[in-house]
């Protein structure tokens, strides 16, 4: 009984029909599919309009349980951005065929591995928007909230050759659970830092993550296990540890909600992780629009954040084939 109570409250509250998202300064909002080997992963693209010339970056947006693409863009505003910046964001949408409230199967351990379900399912779709459009492939960038938020942080250490760096809002580290009894545990104690699940995991995966301290469906732990976890591969894999991390951190407030930022810095200043931890908030997007579901208004602006994170970042490494003292690179000040 307690497990289906504690996996109800991922998606415990009824959405209410959304308008979808449309960006004011213009750019397209399409409904795609991805035909892959095991299913059809149905997701919706936006293309900023007036940045013409170059390849542009992309992101990809994992949505929580009980969310839709349209649900999600609205709520993160992560299209109005990406229109000012200059990016494209694609939405994969989980169906209700492979999870009942819509969220991804990160806590099943058939999802935890390069080139098998979801993760690949995923990975396919990034694949069909670099062949359909102009993308920089060095600068593809994934996050999530909740569900979507695991399953970002799975991708980014399965798929080191297609992103350069992870948002987490709200979820897990890789690992924290491989069925749904370990998933309830989880989510409601918080799970230590897994062991790599991978030798060949890349140490330099760039993660920046957010979590409200009062969160009561992911225990807010759960978000420092996300940083241990990448710290942990850092130091296994780079140089047996030999090349130092620095840690500073900073109180701040905004849109009246304080904040914690801790910031581990590698050679030459470059930025491994950011963990961002927002008093007063719950299961929820900071900085988010409240016409979207699990949304606070208050705080930093996630979106915003992650968005400037991601663009200081390109990929420098590819899967097998890496060298950990070059794992990430600077690619613009941010």
């Amino acid at each position: 009984m307690m497990l289906h109570t504690m996996l109800d409250a991922w998606s415990s509250f009824a959405l209410s029909p959304l308008v979808p998202s449309r960006p004011r300064d213009g750019g397209a909002f399409t409904a795609e599919r991805y035909h892959g080997h095991a299913r059809t992963l149905r997701y919706k693209l936006f293309v900023p309009s007036g940045h013409g010339g170059g390849p542009l970056p992309l992101v990809v947006m994992l949505h929580g349980g009980g969310q839709d693409a349209d649900d999600f863009a609205l709520g993160t505003g992560m299209n109005e951005l990406a229109q000012e910046a200059g990016c494209l964001v694609a939405y994969p949408e989980q169906s209700a065929d492979a999870n009942w409230s819509r969220c991804w199967n990160w806590f099943d351990d058939a999802h935890h591995r390069r080139g098998q379900g979801e993760p690949a399912l995923i990975a396919g779709v990034v694949r069909k928007v670099m062949a359909e459009h102009a993308i920089d492939r060095t600068r593809v960038y994934v996050a999530g909230l909740s569900a979507g938020g695991a399953m970002a942080v799975i991708l980014g250490r399965t798929y080191p050759d297609l992103f350069a760096a992870v948002g987490c809002h709200s979820g897990l580290a890789h690992g924290s659970a491989t069925d749904q009894y370990g998933a309830m545990l989880a989510m409601r104690d918080g799970a230590t830092a897994p062991a790599p699940l991978h030798r060949d995991t890349p140490a330099g995966m760039p993660t920046i993550v957010f979590h409200g301290d009062q969160d009561g469906t992911v225990h807010p732990n759960n978000s420092a296990g996300v940083i241990q976890q990448t710290i942990d591969a850092y130091m296994a894999q780079t140089a047996r540890g030999r090349l130092a991390l620095s840690l500073s951190q900073e109180r701040g407030e905004a849109a009246g909600r304080g904040y914690t930022r801790h910031v581990h810095q590698g050679p030459a200043g470059h930025i491994l992780a950011e963990h961002w931890a927002v008093d007063g908030v719950g299961h929820a997007w900071c900085g988010g629009n409240r016409r979207g579901s699990y949304t606070d208004a208050g705080g930093p602006d996630a979106s915003r954040e992650m968005l400037r994170f991601f663009l200081r970042h390109q990929c420098a490494g590819s899967h097998g084939d890496f060298d950990p003292a070059e794992s990430f690179v600077v690619a613009q000040p941010g």
